[in-house]
């Protein structure tokens, strides 16, 4: 089943811990992570955010689709892998009938010496391929090393692909005549020739090999077979050349045939990655399962063909479908239907009897099991019969409404129905509920599986390597090709920088070894102290003596950073409707005209916080600082009163601290996008950017867009906001330098952030630098966090402050990897880095040392974090808009914080 990444302790890689979420039928998400329970609870008043919605549909939790295509009958499944037909509904007018057929999907990968391969190069395969070919690498950079810090060796879950110093991959064109119009025919007319051709891999138009089926591309190899009805076929092979290193297809190739060698491991194909069903672990008392797996790619790399192996563990969970429109059956009769479809559609569900998980687009609550359809012989039969005949699966309620997936397009083009039907009793559900995330104790069961020690994960990942290279039938098949797999992790150089001086209005230190300076920072004063004349606090009548305590605790923590809190005006409601929350702030704003509101809360409730955030954001333009009371209670609560004091000191124009930046007229800008949670196809895209010489004060906008829209307009537009700031702060200067740090870029989005985003942001910038004389040096740099990638150092995590700039990153690209923080529990990840565009003037190492300067000034947290800190900023800022005040904030916030 599909599964959920749960606990992600905070900056851990535990986000890799469990497998991910697919979507279906080529709908793909995003994937929000799921904080630890301990780190989450442990946050609460540190890192104010939107609460999770209690309603509304489950979300997937990463990206993915259904696997492979339909036609009709299911007679033409791929040979190797498992026939999986499911009724399907064809398209026909409302007003008609509906024609119902089965649909059988094939399985996306099959391959190795059988003949088979992928299909026909379409959507997310061609956005691939067009990454694959994108050379980002600046002709002035001739080495993207850096040399600042002391080396080390560390060791990566990468193993090197072992091959013949003259291994080629040839490709064919293959022709038929007469001409087969079924890529499962056409396959099948290969495999009777497999004796003649040897090992090959086939998609129905290309033919890969490695042996050399003709002298020359002008030789046409024409061979007689016949089709399963007799007919004669002739096949002609003509070269086409051969595959060059690095290439989509012989990259395609290498995966395909490590996807053929998993299967020999007896590992169950979910979603896109292989798990292991028999070492499953059990947690009965949510009613779940953890499937142990391997997530795996194989790429060229500076100087080698490496396969990457990540262990990962896939969520599965035993609640049906069905199983909740009975819940909601129980709990609201009358209102069921709506509750059930809110939940449901835009949620991903697994049936067993397939392996195939399907994104929900729709309820048919006029359809049921007992409703007929025509099999491709003519005859009819209900959904009922069919799953019992064909997969001996009794449907026990009979009058459960049927729920509608729709197949992507290029599907569609591949011979799939409209329509998929599906029945609630057989979908299990996937992902975890808003709810489940609120569990506690759930999320802290789950976080002790996921999160394995880093001597631990790199055994999980060697085993792996070892148990391919022990099974047969896995050497057999490498074997055909020439091919074998090292059994070692690589081994590559690293660097350590040294550690960053923390700068406060009172000197400069180095933080402890772990990168933390939490307790230094509690005795000395902030860098810049903000102007506080009159506040208040909104809360419940009945907290008052949780409340006031705490405030003590506040005022004490604040005057050891050197700020002299005053008394705020306290504000007891009689109950915790937003709307009473709402009516006080209004009160108290016509009344004191507060510079801060501090408003605690009794829970985490998504509506109301979203209705404070909308009083002070939009409307009234006032910061706000929003803690649930749990959090002012109990041990730790001096802890959690230096954080609030930071946080709020951040909202009114402050700064703790910053570090030695040597660059003069330097702009640091973050650029992060997060979907509207209230709008269906609606993204908001955030900036911000710093304004001041040490990255202490910030600049933010927001920007509305439709999904599929260019977002190059409006961040070019935010850009200029941003640059006209900077020139208020610097005396009507403009930046020296501008550091872009986009976040939010998938593989498949590179091609497009290149050509639209970093051409249009250029243009538009050189427009305003050529104005004032000047020349524009900018560099546009893409931020990634969810990656495979893992690096040890003597079977541990590397320490903070770790660069890896070379044997792993890739020839075409200027990148690197930085490991910028710390954890605690769990296995580090590092962070990638890519470099599109670059016309500093600086070399690698200085760009590496800024990367890594920043990401130190993130405010939430007195330490290092993933990314730097503009771009986290961006995160936070896109995530309150999309989640909770659905439009821009006041102008009159855009110059400080209010967004932490």
């Amino acid at each position: 089943m599909r599964g959920s990444r749960v606990g992600e302790k905070k900056q851990s890689d535990s986000r890799r811990g469990l497998g991910a979420t697919g979507a279906a039928a080529g709908a793909a998400g995003p994937a929000p992570s799921v904080q630890d329970a301990t780190a989450a609870m442990s946050q609460l008043s540190m890192q104010e955010r939107p609460p999770a919605a209690t309603g509304g549909p489950q979300r997937p939790l990463s990206r993915g689709r259904a696997r492979g295509r339909a036609s009709e009958g299911g007679s033409a499944t791929r040979p190797g892998a498992a026939a999986a037909p499911v009724p399907a509904v064809a398209a026909a007018p409302a007003q008609a009938s509906r024609e119902v057929r089965p649909a059988a999907f094939e399985g996306l990968m099959a391959g190795g010496g059988n003949g088979d391969a992928p299909q026909r190069v379409r959507g997310r395969a061609r956005a691939q391929m067009l990454v694959q070919r994108l050379h980002t690498r600046p002709e002035h950079i001739v080495s993207k090393k850096g040399y600042s810090g002391s080396q080390i060796t560390l060791q990566a879950n990468y193993f090197k692909l072992d091959m013949p110093k003259d291994w080629e991959l040839l490709q064919y064109r293959v022709d038929f005549n007469p001409e087969q119009d079924l890529t499962s025919i056409r396959k099948y007319l290969l495999r009777t020739l497999r004796p003649e051709l040897g090992a090959f891999l086939f998609d129905g138009t290309v033919l890969f090999t490695t042996n050399r089926l003709t002298n020359d591309v002008k030789e046409v190899r024409e061979m007689m077979t016949q089709r399963q009805d007799g007919e004669n076929v002739r096949v002609s092979l003509r070269l086409v050349g051969m595959m060059a290193a690095g290439d989509y297809q012989y990259l395609q190739f290498f995966n395909i045939l490590l996807r053929q060698c998993m299967r020999h491991l007896h590992l169950q194909l979910v979603g896109r990655n292989f798990y292991d069903a028999k070492a499953k672990i059990v947690v009965p008392e949510f009613h779940m399962e953890l499937w142990p797996g391997y997530i795996t790619s194989i790429r060229q790399h500076e100087s080698s063909i490496l396969l990457c192996a990540d262990t990962s563990l896939k969520l599965m969970r035993k609640d049906t479908a069905l199983s909740l429109l009975e819940d909601f059956h129980s709990k609201d009769p009358r209102n069921y239907k709506h509750l059930f479809s809110a939940a449901v559609i835009g949620a991903v569900v697994l049936t067993d009897y397939n392996n195939r998980t399907y994104r929900v687009h729709d309820v048919a609550y006029d359809m049921s099991p007992e409703h007929t359809f025509d099999m491709k012989s003519g005859e009819k039969v209900s959904f009922k019969d069919y799953y019992r005949k064909r997969y001996n699966l009794n449907i026990i309620c009979g009058t459960q409404p049927m729920l509608i997936t729709r197949p992507a397009a290029r599907e569609r083009r591949a011979g799939a129905a409209d329509i998929i039907c599906l029945v609630p009793e057989l979908c299990r559900l996937t992902g975890l509920t808003e709810a489940m995330r609120q569990d506690f104790k759930l999320m802290r069961t789950l976080a002790t599986y996921s999160r394995a020690s880093p001597d631990a994960r790199m055994k999980q990942i060697v085993n792996y390597a070892k148990r391919l290279n022990s099974e047969a039938e896995v050497q057999k098949e490498l074997d055909k090709w020439g091919l074998g797999l090292k059994p070692e992790l690589v081994t590559l150089n690293g660097r350590i920088l040294s550690y960053e001086k923390i700068v406060q209005e009172n000197g400069k230190y180095e933080p402890s070894q772990l990168v933390d300076w939490t307790r230094d920072m509690r005795s000395r004063t902030l860098l810049v102290v903000p102007r506080l004349n009159c506040w208040a606090i909104i809360f419940q009548a009945k907290a008052r003596r949780d409340v006031e305590p705490f405030i003590k605790s506040l005022i004490t923590a604040s005057r050891g950073m050197g700020w002299n809190l005053p008394e705020p005006e306290l504000i007891g409601l009689p109950d915790d409707r937003s709307g009473t929350y709402v009516q006080s702030i209004e009160t108290s704003i016509q009344k004191a005209n507060p510079d801060l509101l501090m408003l605690i809360v009794p829970n985490n409730n998504s509506a109301r916080y979203s209705s404070i955030k909308k009083k002070c954001c939009l409307d009234r333009g006032v910061p706000s600082q929003v803690v649930v009371n749990r959090s002012v209670t109990g041990k730790g609560v001096m802890s959690v009163a230096t954080k609030i004091a930071v946080q709020i000191c951040c909202k009114l124009g402050g700064a703790p601290w910053s570090v030695e930046i040597p660059l003069t007229g330097l702009m640091v800008v973050g650029f992060d996008v997060s979907p509207d949670t209230a709008k269906k196809g609606q993204n908001f895209g955030a900036l911000v950017a710093s304004v001041d010489p040490a990255c202490t004060r910030y600049f933010s906008t927001v920007n509305a867009c439709a999904s599929g829209e260019e977002l190059s307009n409006h961040l070019a537009i935010s850009m200029i906001k941003a640059l006209h700031k900077y020139r208020e702060h610097n005396n009507g200067q403009l930046p020296n330098r501008i550091v872009i740090y986009r976040d939010g870029v998938g593989e498949g989005m590179l091609p497009y952030v290149w050509e639209i985003e970093v051409q249009g942001v250029r243009r538009r910038l050189e427009e305003i630098f050529n104005k004032s004389g000047t020349a524009l040096h900018m560099a546009f740099i893409v931020v990634t966090k969810r990656i495979n990638t893992r690096l040890f150092m003597k079977g541990d995590n590397p320490a903070p402050g770790t660069i890896v700039d070379d044997v792993v990153t890739l020839p075409e690209r200027y990148d690197f990897f930085l490991v910028s923080q710390s954890v605690r529990q769990g296995t580090v990840g590092p962070t990638s880095y890519h470099v599109l565009y670059d016309n500093l003037g600086l070399d690698p190492d200085k760009l590496q040392r800024l990367t890594y300067k920043m990401t130190h000034l993130y405010y939430n947290w007195s330490g290092t974090v993933r990314v730097p800190a503009a771009c986290q900023y961006a995160h936070k800022l896109a995530v309150l808009t999309a989640q909770a005040v659905h439009q821009p904030s006041h102008k009159h916030l855009e110059d400080v914080l209010f967004f932490l």
